[in-house]
Parts: C-alpha cells; sequence; structure tokens
C-alpha cells in the first residue's frame, strides 16, 4: 500500500530528527557545562520547495543533568 510506505519513511525521518536532536542538546550541554535552569529550545521544520515552516517551542529542564562530565 502507498499508505504505508510513505508512513514508514516519515516515521524513519522523524525518528532520525529525534535522535540527532537528543544527541546535539546533549552536547551542548556537556560542552558548556549546563546543569541548572531550563534551555529554551525551537525547533524549525521546513520543507524544500514548498511555502511551509512548522515550529515547535519548549523548554527542557535541566535538574540533574552533569554538564561537563557528560550527560
Amino acid at each position: 500500500m502507498e499508505g504505508d510506505k510513505f508512513n514508514m519513511s516519515m516515521r524513519k525521518y522523524l525518528k532520525q530528527v529525534g535522535v540527532t536532536s537528543q544527541q546535539a542538546i546533549e552536547r551542548h550541554v556537556r560542552e558548556h557545562g549546563d546543569t541548572e535552569g531550563k534551555l529554551k529550545v525551537r525547533t524549525v521544520l521546513t520543507i524544500e520547495g514548498h511555502d511551509m515552516e512548522h515550529v515547535v517551542k519548549g523548554e527542557i529542564d535541566l535538574d540533574g543533568a552533569r554538564g561537563p562530565t557528560g550527560v
């Protein structure tokens, strides 16, 4: 079914976004020593060749982050 192919492709992309975004945030926390407060984050999704922009804003609580020694 074509819908299944689309759905699987989208899930694969979204998994890549989630995993790589988490790794980037963890790397930032490690490198900058952020261990308290909150990180204000914003993700922007665009589609090349289309007039589409989707913005997701949020906060990540740093309580328990370990800073330079690793996340």
